[in-house]
């Protein structure tokens, strides 16, 4: 009995000894992942502008120059992609879609969206198709004069990259390249104001940005109210409530309002005023006898 003990145990941790084995094996060794990401990512270039006389292809093939598209006054949203991406750029491109059919604005009207592939070896013909798939998908014929699918030399891209902080690399193992997603949000003038990080912003978040890329000149008064009332939380990556804000806008509000009260009962009190001042007793007493009133009312 006991040398049957030994045994089952014995087999046991020779199992258990094989399959940790087997997954450390299996497993990609920590320095390779951190070799393939390494210089990935976002470096923020924050109130920085970018070279604007780039010269980039359209998605018909023409060259065209980044100035084109910043007019002074409608903000820019700034994508990078590349179309050969074997996941992570689709999704992106489906969830900056679904995002932007979420909002009422459309890109051309209020603003304008470069997606850029910052694969050089990439063509025209691959951003046309890019373009007649998500413009159909978005559902909205005329965002096809806003958003806008180029590519372009090495030499371009690198400059552009490098001027919004956006750092990729290319993995030899994988033959894929490593990149971060994020959208970058830009003046009318090319300055950078904002970064949103990830696949599917909110769209609320997303018109708050472009708001505060416009300085102001896109959207209404609420949207003013808004940029007031919330700041961008890099670690949320998202806008939140500036309590401070809200707070003197409660004690405006409050104010107004105690102000408003005061004012409806200083009011009143003149109007009672006045009529006192204009009453005449003895005229109300001779109206009294007139009417029979005050000998009903005394005997």
């Amino acid at each position: 009995m006991m040398v049957r003990t030994r045994t089952v145990l014995v087999t046991v941790l020779i199992l258990l000894f094989a399959s940790v084995s087997l997954a450390a094996a299996q497993a990609p060794p920590e320095k390779q992942k951190r070799r393939e990401f390494e210089g990935v990512g976002i470096d923020a270039k924050h109130g920085q502008t970018i070279p604007k006389d780039l010269v980039f292809r359209n998605s018909e093939g023409d060259p065209v120059s980044l100035e084109q598209y910043f007019d002074g006054e409608k903000p820019v949203i700034i994508n990078f992609l590349y179309h050969e991406c074997p996941m992570l750029c689709g999704l992106m491109l489906n969830g900056m879609t679904s995002t932007l059919s979420e909002m009422s604005w459309t890109p051309g009207e209020e603003f304008r969206v470069l997606s850029i592939s910052f694969n050089h070896r990439e063509t025209s013909s691959v951003a046309r198709e890019a373009k007649e798939t998500y413009i159909k998908q978005l559902g909205k014929p005329d965002a096809a004069d806003g958003w806008h699918f180029l590519t372009g030399s090495k030499a371009s891209i690198d400059a552009l990259t490098s001027s919004t902080g956006f750092q990729f690399r290319w993995v030899e193992e994988q033959q894929e390249y490593a990149h971060p997603t994020a959208w970058v949000f830009l003046s009318g003038n090319g300055k950078i104001t904002q970064y949103i990080y990830g696949m599917e912003p909110k769209a609320g978040d997303v018109r708050k940005a472009l708001v505060e890329a416009s300085d102001g000149s896109v959207g209404n008064p609420l949207d003013q109210v808004a940029m007031y009332c919330f700041q961008f939380d890099p670690e949320a990556n998202t806008y939140t409530a500036d309590a401070f804000n809200l707070m003197k806008i409660g004690s405006v509000i409050t104010v107004f309002i105690l102000g408003g009260a005061l004012f409806f009962f200083w009011r009143r009190e003149n109007e009672d005023l006045r009529d006192m001042e204009d009453r005449d007793p003895l005229k109300e007493i001779d109206e009294l006898e007139d009417t029979g009133a005050l000998k009903e009312r005394f005997g």
